[in-house]
């Protein structure tokens, strides 16, 4: 475990730091880390989310039907409780809760899932199996249910403000509209088309619909906004990289070896980059240990794992020596940095992500060591 936490924790929370350092000195400014950030999620990340699923094989998804079914009933059941939980609770808007469930709601794994459960369970193939399925999950279903839940609130924010600055134009003498509470008045609709952009992306975020289309293709206004929202997540590399990836294991198409080399290289720069970028994102906030940082960080560490060992429990996992153990450590791990790339990119979340990501990769270091002393206890009273 300590080495463990020299060798893999410690290193995050020392590029973080200084990504965050790099922001109060401003050695970046905003256009080159939106660069960075850029080019994690449009580059690296796909790269390495292509390359670590497409490694898996058909038959390692149905050698263990339960331990399948159970990732991917217990992750996105997680990812859609967080994000009901954050409208709910902390009254967040569609796009912010759906940033929310990317970063409490899903983990780490494809960075820390081989150096974390390695060392503690060894390289099995019981290993590689709960962390490819794990990692198959989070990637390729919860990334492109966040890009469809965020790109459907941007869109009904949109129809919103539209109709009601449309509602007042020449004839109405006033252009309004609202979003957050805030209106937009003018008394001529050239002024308030002038100032409708503001109310089309609410508290500076950037349209992530937009940012995907390629050319100035005059949108559909009769397209159905779920069916938009899913087209517009799919247009993103970080959405159909994945898919397209598991799309090839199902059909049993084995990519060559020998092209891996062509995506290691930039998926190696997607892990360290993210982080710095991770502490870059936390500079332009002020960093808070409120109680939404509080709740994310119980909701990841804490009660995903209690979750998944009652459900692993009563679906009979137990008496399957440590495979329940490796899919309890592998939920558990701290936030996924993909969701802080995503609220810093597109600059929603970011304050109480950035600080989820913080605090929950310190506390991480805590959890780990209550899980490895718990669950062999846990084993043996139900197995």
């Amino acid at each position: 475990m300590e080495k463990i936490l020299i060798n893999d924790i410690l290193p995050i929370l020392v590029i973080m730091v200084l990504g965050y350092i790099c922001g109060k000195l401003r050695y970046f400014d905003n256009d080159q880390r939106q660069g960075l950030n850029k080019v994690v999620l449009d580059i690296a990340l796909p790269a390495a989310l292509f390359v670590s699923i497409v490694k898996a094989t058909r038959e390692m998804l149905v050698s263990d039907l339960t331990l399948t079914i159970l990732s991917v009933v217990g992750v996105v059941g997680m990812f859609m409780l967080s994000f009901f939980l954050c409208k709910k609770l902390f009254h967040h808007s569609t796009q912010e809760a759906a940033i929310c469930a990317l970063i409490a709601g899903s983990p780490t794994i494809g960075f820390l899932g081989f150096a974390v459960l390695d060392p503690i369970y060894g390289n099995s193939v019981d290993t590689n199996l709960v962390i490819a399925i794990v990692s198959i999950v989070v990637n390729a279903i919860t990334i492109p249910i966040g890009f469809y839940l965020i790109n459907l609130g941007q869109s009904k924010d949109k129809a919103k403000a539209l109709a009601s600055a449309t509602a007042h134009t020449p004839q109405g003498a006033s252009a309004q509209a609202h979003t957050t509470g805030e209106g937009v008045k003018a008394d001529d609709p050239a002024q308030a088309k002038g100032k409708l952009h503001d109310v089309l992306t609410p508290k500076g975020e950037v349209d992530v619909a937009a940012s995907s289309n390629r050319g100035k293709r005059t949108p559909d206004k009769h397209m159905n906004p779920n069916v938009k929202a899913i087209l517009d997540a799919l247009k993103k590399p970080v959405c159909w990289s994945p898919l397209l990836a598991v799309l090839l294991v199902v059909l049993g198409i084995h990519f060559p070896p020998e092209l891996d080399p062509c995506f290691d290289l930039i998926a190696k720069a997607n892990s360290g980059v993210a982080v710095l970028a991770a502490g870059l994102a936390l500079s332009t906030v002020k960093f808070s240990i409120g109680k939404e940082t509080i709740w994310n960080t119980f909701f990841r560490l804490i009660l995903t794992p209690a979750v998944f060992i009652v459900a692993g429990i009563l679906c009979g996992m137990a008496g399957e020596g440590d495979k329940l153990s490796m899919l309890v450590m592998a939920v558990a791990l701290p936030p996924a940095f993909s969701g802080i790339i995503i609220s810093s990119r597109y600059n929603i979340y970011v304050r109480e992500g950035a600080s989820t990501v913080a605090v929950s990769t310190v506390g991480f270091a805590a959890t780990a060591i209550l899980i490895v002393w718990i669950m062999p206890i846990i084993l043996h009273m139900f197995g």
